[in-house]
């Protein structure tokens, strides 16, 4: 099962999402607390939760288990998925698990703090072709080793 963070996910993953579930025949379910247009497949899910923070994290968490897969940029959501033992991939096609999720906790956190006091750190760069590429690529090696 594949569960997605589905709020800020690019369309480029969404799509490429959608065709390797049909491809595949395995079942995603996309969570987001707005409507979200997907297209009709028996492979293919949404689910809207309220409004409100960290609602679709706490749905993910709750409906997840050991062995899923989850899709989110969301590094909070990966450090308690993981710990439920499910593998992450960020949209930038960053694979995260037990040997690296507390890592990109600690970076994320700290660049957080530096923006609280005022530091400016750039943020992210803008999504780019190289991360779709990078995305699908690790999307399709976890398919072909576990699905």
């Amino acid at each position: 099962m594949i569960w997605i963070d589905a709020d800020a996910l690019p369309g480029t993953c969404r799509e490429i999402l959608y065709r390797a579930a049909t491809r595949r025949e395995v079942q995603i379910t996309l969570v987001a607390n707005r409507w979200l247009e997907e297209p009709k497949s028996d492979y293919i899910a949404a689910k809207i939760v309220p409004q409100g923070a960290d609602e679709a994290d706490d749905w993910i968490v709750e409906q997840c288990k050991e062995g899923d897969f989850v899709i989110t940029a969301d590094i909070p959501l990966a450090d308690r998925v993981v710990e439920k033992g499910c593998k992450v991939l960020t949209p930038r096609g960053r694979e995260l698990d037990g040997s690296n999720v507390k890592e990109a906790l600690s970076y994320r956190d700290f660049g957080q703090d530096l923006r609280e006091m005022g530091i400016q750190t750039g943020g992210a760069s803008p999504f780019s072709t190289k991360d779709t590429q990078k995305f699908a690529n690790a999307l399709d090696r976890w398919l072909t080793k576990n699905m």
